[in-house]
């Protein structure tokens, strides 16, 4: 009764003549020819554990993990988020990248222009002199797991400095959602000047650098300058008669001490607004170890290849096994060796649970799709 029971699902299931309906559909469709105890039920599960659904079909729930802020710092410059915006137009010196690089206190931001062919140690030599010269060697660095970071020398070097390198969850910028932002912003003041002053980007990034750090920002507010250095900077437009500084030693320290206190409020008060937020979309989710996920990928549609057809690639791949826990909302998986270049943590939101019948389980086969480490890969279009 129970291989019966089995069959007639598939078929309705898996058929060419059905195509991978969902619950309600199924059902409708079986009940009109079939009927037994608990057959909803039955129908529910079978989708449930379908392999080809589960690494195919979207998610229609609201995203696992709730937002996990990061600690906020007690004083200027001692942790700093840093990324970089790639792909700009090569300029007269040769730069086709900007290292964005920001104070997680005062908001004050660094943009050095560099380019993608410049070794880690050119970085080094950069970081040494453009931040730590100005303002001493952070505690911590929050980045992403691009090349420049993840690379033995760069760590290394944090390690002499003993500075901690905080790396983003692979594929899921929560961590460095700071600088994430501050590169929209950026990228669109360098696409207003270059459209109304003409040239390269390269010649106004300095001047988008003071403007930036001259204005006011809504979480902590002042602006970044000011909150650096307990005054606003004076810029050609400023008409304003110049103010006599009549605060001298005590007074400009605990008046310097009363900013960052008020700054830190702030700031908290901001996370807590944007925790409550983005926690109204997500869920509390959890795995255990030893928990079979599949894995979400993305396809990145760039280039249009007219005449070929290309292999319609499906939304998780997987599944693979939970081996590790990695703070409230991440994961270490086990990926099989094709997979080597890819980290192996990931946020919860990546993640699907395996809902297949023991013994059922699928095999991993990656050899029709190229994926790269940052869990993206080339779709053709059809």
């Amino acid at each position: 009764m129970v291989e019966l029971r089995d069959e007639i699902l598939h078929e309705a299931h898996h058929s060419r003549f059905t195509v991978h309906p969902g619950r309600t559909k199924m059902y409708a469709e079986v009940r009109r020819l079939f009927w037994w105890p608990g057959m909803k039920t039955d129908v529910a599960n079978f989708i449930r554990g379908c392999d080809i659904c589960q690494r195919v079909k979207a998610e229609h729930r609201r995203p696992g993990g709730l937002l996990q802020p990061l600690p906020i710092p007690h004083w200027k410059w001692e942790h700093i988020a840093v990324d970089f915006v790639s792909g700009l137009p090569r300029s007269r010196q040769r730069h086709d990248s900007i290292w964005v690089i920001v104070d997680r206190l005062t908001k004050s931001v660094h943009f050095i222009p560099i380019s993608t062919t410049h070794r880690v140690d050119r970085l080094a030599e950069l970081y040494e002199r453009e931040i730590v010269r100005l303002h001493g060697v952070p505690l911590s660095i929050v980045s992403d797991r691009g090349s420049q970071f993840t690379s033995q020398i760069w760590p290394s070097m944090q390690a002499q400095f003993g500075t901690k390198l905080n790396l983003s969850t692979a594929y899921h910028p929560q961590t460095d959602g700071q600088s994430e932002r501050l590169i929209q912003i950026l990228e669109d003041m360098l696409r207003m000047c270059v459209l109304e002053y003409g040239g390269s980007w390269e010649e106004y990034l300095h001047l988008c650098e003071f403007a930036y750090n001259n204005s006011y920002q809504a979480s902590i507010g002042m602006a970044p300058f000011e909150a650096l250095y307990g005054r606003s900077c004076r810029s050609p437009s400023c008409w304003a008669e110049p103010e006599d500084v009549a605060a001298i030693g005590l007074e400009i320290v605990v008046d310097h001490t009363e900013k960052i206190r008020q700054i830190r409020l702030r700031l908290k008060g901001a996370q807590e607004r944007q925790k409550k937020y983005y926690d109204l979309y997500h869920g509390e989710l959890e795995y255990q170890v030893g928990d079979f996920v599949y894995l979400k990928v993305s396809p990145l549609k760039g280039h249009k290849r007219f005449g070929i057809k290309g292999k319609l690639a499906p939304r998780f791949i997987g599944p693979f096994r939970v081996v590790k826990r990695v703070g409230k909302v991440a994961y270490e998986l086990e990926l099989p060796p094709p997979m080597s270049g890819i980290h192996l943590v990931f946020h919860i939101s990546m993640l699907r649970l395996d809902r297949s019948k023991e013994g059922k389980r699928p095999t991993v086969d990656l050899s029709q799709i190229d994926l790269r480490d940052d869990v993206t890969y080339d779709e053709p279009p059809i």
